[in-house]
C-alpha cells in the first residue's frame, strides 16, 4: 500500500472513530413561523393552531430555500466526504443534523448564521379491558355514532418502534365501512422490501422509518432492526393498537382467550414513523425528522411513548432543547402532543417530560387483577400470579425441584434452577410432576423468560411449574405471564421460605443428598379469571412523579407535571410477531405488559375522541378538557391512592397527590363537554419561557425565533389548567382565564380549599359567561407557616348547567 492510500485510510478510521453526531439550529425562520423578507420568498407562517398547507408552492420553494442553505454552508466550510448530512430540519425548527468531527462542530459553531449545536443524545422506550373500564362503549362511543365511527378521521401519528401491519388490530377489513382516501393526510408508504407490498391498508393511512442517526452512529443492525417501517420490537404495534386498534379482537394465547382488545378510538387512522429500535432505543436526530414530517404530513395527534436520556451537559433548561422545540413547532401547527411521564418512579423528579405544549401522562393500575395460588399438601395455600389453567380439580401432584433431577453433570455449564434447558433435566423423574424452578437475575436480565420455563415443562411432560422468588431487589416488578401450562410464580419471599422448608423437611436423601423418594405435594389454582378491584385506579408504582424540573440542576418548575393519569399497567394489546423486546411473548400476537408507555397512547385516542367532536379546538383546549373533568377519587369513593414503597422497601399505598396523577385520572365522557376551558396558543408558552427564571431571552430566541415579551410577569400565570408556585414568598395572585364552550350561557360559583400551610382565596366568588365568551378569575396563595414541604389544593368552578371543572394548585411556602 502506497503512503497517500495509508493516510486516507487513516484519515477514515479516524473520522469515523470521533465523529458524532450533531443537532445544528440555523438563523432564518422555519416555515411554520416564517413571515417573509428572505430574498423575496413570501412568507409561510401559520396562525397559532393552524396546519401547514403543504401543496402550496410557497412552502414548498421555501423549504428548499432552506435545505439549500444547510448544504451550502457545509460545503463552505467542509471537504466533500469529511462529514454526512444526515437531515434537513424545515417545518418546525430551522436546521440539520450531521455526522461531524468535534473539531468540525466546533468550527460550526463559531460561523455566521449558526444559532446553536448539540450532541446528539439516545432516547428510549417507555414500557382490552381498558375501554370499558374508561365507559367508552357506554358513554363515549354512542355519541360519535357507535365505535364505527369513533376517531372517524382523525389521524394519529406514532413515534415508535414500528408497526406489524398483518396483525388483525390493523386490518382494514375489520369494519363496516370500507376506509376510504383521507381528505388532508398527505404521508407516504413505504413497501416492505421482502415482500414488495405497502404497509398501508386504508386503516394504516402512513408508514416510515427514520434511521440515518442510528446507522451513522453504527448502531443499526438491517438483519435486527429492519430497514423499513416493520416492528422488530412489539413496542409500537402495542401502543398503536391501544390507541386506534380495531374494536372487538379476541386476544387468544395458548388456546385461551382473555377477552377482545379495542383501541380508545377504533376509526381513527394510524401513521407510523419509525424511529425506535429494539437494542439501542434511538436518536434524537431520528425522532426530530420523524415528528417533522408527520407535522407536515398531517396528523391531528401525535403519540410519544419515548423519553430522552440525561441530554448533554451543555443543555440548559428541561424546556428548550431540539426534542421540545421541535414538538413546540408541533402544537403551533395545530397537533396535540402526549408523551409518557417516565418509568422512574415512585421517586420524586424523575419525570421526563417537562414542557407545557406536552401532555404529560402518568401511569395507572385499572380495576383488573390477575392472581393465582399453590396449596400444599399440607394444606398451606401460597398466593402467586400465573395466567395459567389449573392443575385437575381435587388432585395433588408430587413436586421435584429442577435441582434434583439433573442429568449427570449436565447443569454445570447452565443454571439448571431456571429451568431454561428441558435436555439438562431428567424426563422420567419431571413426567407428570409439578417441576420446581428458581427465579434468578437471569429474568430480571432477560436471558431467562417465562415462557420459556413453560415451554420446557411442558416438553418434559410435567403437569404444572412453580417459579420460586428467593429474594428480591426493591423495584422489581413482577407481572403475570400467559402460559399453557399450570403454571405460578410466586413472588412473597417468605411464601417461597413456606414451599422451599416444606419440600425440604418431605423429600428425603441418601448421605450424599441424592433424592431417595419425592414426597411433596401440590395443585396449582386457576389464573385466568380476573379480579376487580374497587380501590381501581391507583398510581402505579413505576409511574415518574413531580416536581416538576425546568433545568438539569433539578431545580422546581412553576408548572405541575405530571398533568393526567390514565390506564398503564398490565394492558393487553397487539403484538409483533417478530418482536423481541418483551421474553416472555416472542412470536405472540399479543402481549400483557406496563408503564407510561402503555398510559400516553391511552391518552392520544381518548384526545381522538375529543377532537372528533370539536374539530376546531386547539391542543390546549383538548388538553384543558382531558385535565379539568378528571377524577381524582376511585371507584369506591375514596381519594386517589399511589402505590409507594414502606420503609422496609416493600410496596404500600400512600395518599396520592397531584405530583402522582396530575389533574385525576381520565374521564372520558365529562371531556367530551367541560363547559369551561383554560386555552392556550403559542405566544402564551412563549410568554411562559420568557418569564421562568433561568432562561434568558437569547435562548428563547434561539429555539423560536421569536423576541421575548414579558407581559405574563410570572410563568405561574401561564392559562395552565393547574396551578404550581415552586417559591411562594407571602402573598402571590395569579390569573387564569377560560372559555364557554358550551351552547349556552351558564353561571359559575368558584370555590377553592388548600391544605393549611397556605392560605387560598378566589376573586370573584361567581361569574356569568355568554357562550363562547371568556373572563378572567384570580387566585392569591399566601403563605401561613413555613413548612419546607409543597402544600395541595384545588379550585372549582361548579356550573348552574350541571359542568363543573377543577384545577390543582401546588405551592411551597418560602420565607424569602
Amino acid at each position: 500500500m502506497d503512503m497517500s492510500c495509508r493516510v486516507l485510510v487513516f484519515l477514515a478510521i479516524l473520522y469515523t472513530v470521533t465523529a458524532e453526531i450533531y443537532i445544528v439550529t440555523m438563523e432564518g425562520e422555519p416555515i411554520i413561523s416564517y413571515k417573509g423578507g428572505d430574498n423575496g420568498f413570501e412568507a409561510t407562517a401559520v396562525e397559532s393552531d393552524e396546519k401547514i398547507d403543504t401543496k402550496s408552492e410557497l412552502v414548498t420553494s421555501y423549504g428548499r430555500h432552506l435545505e439549500r442553505k444547510h448544504d451550502m454552508l457545509l460545503g463552505l466550510l467542509f471537504e466533500e466526504g469529511s462529514y454526512k448530512k444526515l437531515y434537513s430540519y424545515k417545518h418546525l425548527i430551522n436546521g440539520f443534523a450531521a455526522h461531524l468531527s468535534p473539531a468540525q462542530a466546533e468550527t460550526l459553531r463559531r460561523s455566521p448564521g449558526v444559532k446553536s449545536i448539540t450532541r446528539d443524545w439516545k432516547v428510549r422506550k417507555l414500557t382490552t379491558h381498558t375501554p370499558q373500564f374508561l365507559g367508552l362503549p357506554t358513554d363515549v362511543w354512542p355519541t360519535g355514532g357507535g365505535y364505527d365511527r369513533a376517531g372517524e378521521d382523525i389521524v394519529i401519528g406514532f413515534i415508535d418502534s414500528g408497526i406489524f401491519p398483518h396483525h388483525p388490530s390493523f386490518a382494514s377489513h375489520h369494519t363496516a365501512v370500507p376506509y376510504g382516501p383521507h381528505p388532508s393526510y398527505k404521508g407516504k408508504c413505504e413497501d416492505d422490501p421482502h415482500t414488495k407490498l405497502s404497509f398501508c391498508n386504508g386503516k394504516i393511512i402512513g408508514a416510515q422509518h427514520f434511521a440515518e442517526a442510528a446507522k451513522a452512529a453504527g448502531a443499526f443492525n438491517p438483519d435486527v432492526d429492519f430497514a423499513s417501517p416493520m416492528d422488530g420490537d412489539g413496542h409500537g404495534s402495542h401502543t398503536a393498537a391501544i390507541a386506534a386498534g380495531n374494536n372487538g379482537i379476541p386476544v387468544r394465547m395458548h388456546g385461551y382467550e382473555f377477552g377482545k382488545a379495542s383501541g380508545m378510538a377504533p376509526r381513527a387512522r394510524i401513521a407510523v414513523y419509525k424511529a425506535l429500535y429494539r437494542l439501542f432505543g434511538g436518536f434524537v436526530a431520528d425522532v426530530v425528522a420523524a415528528i417533522d414530517q408527520a407535522v407536515h404530513d398531517g396528523v391531528d395527534i401525535l403519540s410519544l411513548s419515548v423519553g430522552p436520556n440525561s441530554p448533554p451537559t451543555t443543555t440548559k433548561t428541561t424546556f428548550l432543547n431540539p426534542f421540545d422545540a421541535t414538538l413546540l413547532g408541533a402544537v403551533k401547527a395545530g397537533v396535540f402532543v402526549a408523551q409518557a411521564a417516565g418509568n422512574g418512579g415512585p421517586f420524586p423528579k424523575t419525570l421526563v417530560s417537562y414542557s407545557p405544549w406536552i401532555t404529560t401522562v402518568a401511569a395507572a393500575i385499572d380495576d383488573r387483577r390477575y392472581k393465582n395460588h399453590l396449596t400444599l399438601g399440607n394444606g398451606k395455600m401460597l398466593a402467586g400470579i400465573g395466567l395459567s389453567p389449573s392443575t385437575r380439580p381435587h388432585r395433588s401432584y408430587k413436586m421435584v425441584s429442577a435441582n434434583d433431577v439433573l442429568l449427570g453433570s449436565s447443569g454445570v455449564r447452565y443454571n439448571p434452577a431456571d429451568c431454561q434447558k428441558p435436555e439438562v433435566l431428567n424426563r422420567k423423574l419431571v413426567e407428570g410432576n409439578i417441576l420446581l424452578c428458581g427465579y434468578s437475575f437471569n429474568f430480571v436480565a432477560g436471558s431467562a423468560s417465562i415462557k420459556k420455563v413453560a415451554e420446557t415443562a411442558r416438553h418434559l411432560g410435567a403437569a404444572g411449574f412453580v417459579l420460586v422468588v428467593e429474594n428480591v431487589s426493591p423495584g422489581t416488578k413482577f407481572d403475570p405471564v400467559p402460559s399453557g401450562i399450570p403454571g405460578i410464580l410466586i413472588t412473597d419471599v417468605s411464601k417461597s421460605m413456606d414451599l422451599i422448608d416444606y419440600y425440604n423437611v418431605t423429600t428425603s436423601r441418601d448421605w450424599m443428598g441424592r433424592v431417595k423418594s419425592f414426597k411433596a405435594e401440590g395443585s396449582i389454582g386457576d389464573g385466568l379469571e380476573p379480579i376487580l378491584h374497587k380501590s381501581a385506579p391507583e398510581v402505579a408504582l413505576f409511574s415518574a412523579r413531580g416536581p416538576n424540573t425546568k433545568d438539569f440542576s433539578f431545580q422546581d418548575a412553576d408548572l405541575l407535571k405530571p398533568d393526567i393519569l390514565a390506564p398503564g399497567s398490565l394492558i393487553w394489546s397487539a403484538w409483533s410477531e417478530n418482536g423481541t423486546d418483551e421474553a416472555n411473548y416472542v412470536g405472540e400476537g399479543f402481549a400483557l405488559i406496563s408503564g407510561t408507555s402503555m398510559a400516553a397512547p391511552h391518552i392520544a385516542g381518548i384526545a381522538a375522541l375529543v377532537k372528533q367532536k370539536h374539530p376546531q379546538w386547539s391542543p390546549a383546549a383538548i388538553k384543558s378538557a382531558l385535565m379539568t373533568t378528571s377524577t381524582v377519587m376511585d371507584r369506591a369513593g375514596r381519594p386517589l391512592q399511589a402505590q409507594q414503597y414502606s420503609d422496609t422497601e416493600t410496596m404500600t399505598l400512600v395518599k396520592a397527590t397531584p405530583f402522582d396523577y396530575g389533574s385525576g385520572h381520565v374521564n372520558p365522557s365529562a371531556a367530551l363537554d367541560p363547559g369551561l376551558i383554560f386555552d392556550a396558543g403559542y405566544e402564551d408558552y412563549l410568554g411562559f419561557l420568557c418569564t421562568t427564571p433561568g432562561i434568558d431571552a437569547h435562548e428563547v430566541r434561539n429555539f423560536t425565533n421569536t423576541p421575548c415579551n414579558y407581559k405574563m410577569r410570572h410563568p405561574s400565570n401561564f392559562n395552565s389548567p393547574s396551578i404550581a408556585i415552586s417559591h411562594l414568598v407571602r402573598t402571590q395572585t395569579v390569573t387564569r382565564r377560560v372559555t364557554n364552550v358550551a351552547e349556552e350561557e351558564e353561571t359559575y360559583t368558584i370555590t377553592s380549599r388548600m391544605e393549611p400551610s397556605v392560605a387560598i382565596e378566589v376573586s370573584p366568588p361567581a361569574m356569568t359567561l355568554r357562550a363562547g365568551a371568556s373572563r378572567e378569575f384570580s387566585v392569591t396563595l399566601t403563605v401561613r407557616s413555613v413548612s419546607g414541604v409543597y402544600s395541595f389544593g384545588d379550585v372549582t368552578l361548579k356550573g348552574s348547567r350541571g359542568h363543573k371543572v377543577s384545577l390543582p394548585v401546588v405551592a411551597m411556602g418560602q420565607r424569602r
